[in-house]
């Protein structure tokens, strides 16, 4: 009934951390032999996970509004009319919603981990290069 809200203020948690952090990082880094080596900031990846949550909330909205438990009036939720209805939404937020927004962040996890990887492989395949060209 509204398990979209749990992803949504996750997102907007991100939001603010990524902002946060986007203030505060730099985004070049320089190497041992002095070039600048590109990488990808983590504001950056934290966007992605914005995305990919704000996405999913969206669309979970959309469904819940098709089938009339979101409505376009106060109290904007139809289980909010009801205790019993109320208790129900509670626990499907606890649930499900909580299981979708960990589910959103642990892949989100392990895309950051295979990017990083990607980076670490490229970097020290860049690294031998330079040492031969120094010889």
């Amino acid at each position: 009934m509204a398990c979209f809200i749990v992803p949504a203020a996750e997102g907007i948690v991100t939001t603010v951390v990524s902002k946060s952090v986007k203030n505060k990082e730099t985004e070049a880094l320089k190497s041992e032999h002095g070039e600048i080596v590109e990488r990808i900031p983590f504001s950056v990846k934290l966007s992605w996970l914005n995305k990919m949550l704000f996405g999913g909330a969206a669309l979970l909205a959309f469904e819940h509004v098709w089938h009339g438990e979101v409505v376009p009036f106060f109290p904007f939720l139809s289980a909010m009319n009801d205790p019993a209805q109320m208790s129900q939404m509670l626990h499907e937020m606890g649930t499900v919603g909580v299981a979708m927004a960990g589910v959103i962040t642990l892949v989100w996890g392990g895309m950051v981990a295979v990017t990083n990887a990607m980076q670490d492989a490229a970097l020290k395949k860049l690294k031998p290069v330079k040492e031969e060209n120094r010889r």
